[in-house]
């Protein structure tokens, strides 16, 4: 059965619109709170972080009005990367953790990511249970005057979760003499990121950290990479790296300025982790991955798995199959010996561990050749217009015609109201033409 709230990554969607808003947030967690608390652990704590959206500041007041009214303790973060939230969730021995964000969304969205006691995304099966008790009468989970929970600000996330990210590698790991540029897309990473850089003695280039509630993901981050080129060119850095608005996504940039997506990042760290025999099992990829991707692994006999779109998925596929690399296209990339889901500055910092020794970036990156890819991410006002015989009717034509030459791919997205139409081949042509046969139809 479907679910009704949650999408591929939680909850998203416009500020102030059905489901994002203070009266659906006190819902939220108080749902959430009642779930969490019915699994009898001793101390019922809830940690809450958040990204730098000015809607932040009226949804986080009613998310914790809903889990004191449940009966959680409530510690908040602040702005903190959503690896960072779900680190400290763990570290903390809490039993849950919110991330309030539309990750690499525009401002005017907003939304929320729920982490378990482990630090893992709740998977479908518990998000549903949680649905369940959003549309159960409130009153029945309120606790009694006695029973309400406690909230408390904690000032230390940042420097917590820096501490946690540092303890992976070996004390005397450091970038001295590299020139970093860092693109925090005025989002979560803003402070993490360039402190953390900067404790480890690299000459640090910060962008996208002035915030001011409008302007996350603004011309800037990881859906905006060529801000970083134009950085790294200008700053003759040795190294870009561009985050999205909650930090869990990475966009990097050699030296030269070419653009590494996360299929290149993931190919290169493979490579690397499979020659230093710390690649357990294989790969996990998503629908998206380019299939230049799969046909390297195949040449260098790494095993290639597809998941559906979303890391949440990704990390589902890794723990079923026991692999610790996974991610995507996006730059979602889990490093499984270390997290429990993506973290731009994690991957940031194992791509600096891995060329510290004078290794040039382009050296590092660029491992396959990309097989042509178009993406349409078509604005529609409702998703299921996916079903309709007639978009149905063009997939099929766009199908038959590609048959042989390449891939083509129809899906809703998880995230914004958007249908995605992803084709790939070696013949551009027919590649373009299958593309508009499909994207016309929707439009």
């Amino acid at each position: 059965m479907a679910k009704k709230y949650f999408g591929t990554d939680g909850i998203r969607g416009a500020i102030n619109s059905k489901n994002i808003n203070g009266d659906m947030f006190f819902k939220f967690g108080l749902a959430s709170g009642t779930y969490f608390k019915s699994q009898k652990k001793k101390k019922q704590i809830a940690i809450i972080a958040k990204d730098t959206r000015l809607s932040g500041y009226t949804l986080e007041p009613a998310l914790v009005s809903g889990l004191a009214s449940a009966g959680m303790h409530v510690f908040t973060l602040g702005p903190l990367p959503t690896n960072g939230l779900a680190m400290l969730t763990k570290a903390m021995k809490a039993n849950m953790g919110i991330m309030i964000t539309a990750s690499h969304n525009p401002h005017h969205d907003n939304g929320l990511k729920l982490f378990g006691p482990d630090g893992m995304k709740l998977s479908d099966k518990i998000e549903k249970k949680i649905e369940n008790l959003i549309d159960k009468q409130i009153s029945k989970n309120l606790s009694i005057p006695e029973k309400l929970g406690r909230v408390k600000r904690l000032e230390s996330g940042t420097n917590d979760y820096i501490k946690i990210l540092k303890k992976n590698f070996s004390k005397e790991f450091n970038l001295r003499g590299l020139r970093i540029v860092i693109d925090c897309a005025n989002g979560a990473g803003y402070k993490a990121g360039p402190k953390l850089l900067r404790s480890l003695g690299a000459k640090v280039i910060a962008i996208g950290i002035n915030p001011n509630g409008l302007n996350i993901n603004n011309n800037c981050g990881s859906t905006f990479p060529s801000k970083i080129k134009l950085a790294v060119k200008k700053y003759k850095a040795h190294l870009g790296i561009s985050l999205d608005g909650d930090a869990d996504r990475i966009i990097m940039c050699d030296e030269i300025g070419n653009i590494i997506d996360g299929d290149q990042i993931i190919a290169a760290l493979a490579t690397r982790w499979k020659n230093k025999k710390m690649l357990k099992g294989g790969v996990v990829g998503t629908l998206m991955s380019n299939y230049g991707l799969e046909k390297y692994f195949k040449s260098e006999r790494i095993k290639f798995i597809r998941a559906n779109v979303g890391d949440r998925y990704v990390k589902e596929k890794m723990q079923k199959n026991s692999f610790n690399l996974g991610g995507e296209q996006s730059g979602h990339i889990i490093l499984g010996k270390f997290a429990t889901t993506g973290d731009g500055l994690l991957v940031a910092l194992e791509v600096l561990f891995a060329i510290r020794k004078g290794m040039k970036a382009s050296k590092f990156f660029n491992k396959f050749k990309r097989t042509p890819q178009i993406l349409n991410n078509i604005d529609v006002k409702n998703k299921a217009i996916i079903k309709n015989f007639e978009v149905k009717k063009s997939i099929k034509i766009a199908e038959k015609l590609m048959k042989g030459q390449g891939r083509i791919l129809v899906r809703k997205s998880g995230t914004e109201s958007k249908i995605r139409v992803m084709g790939e081949s070696e013949n551009k042509e027919l590649l373009k033409k299958c593309i508009n046969i499909i994207s016309k139809k929707i439009k």
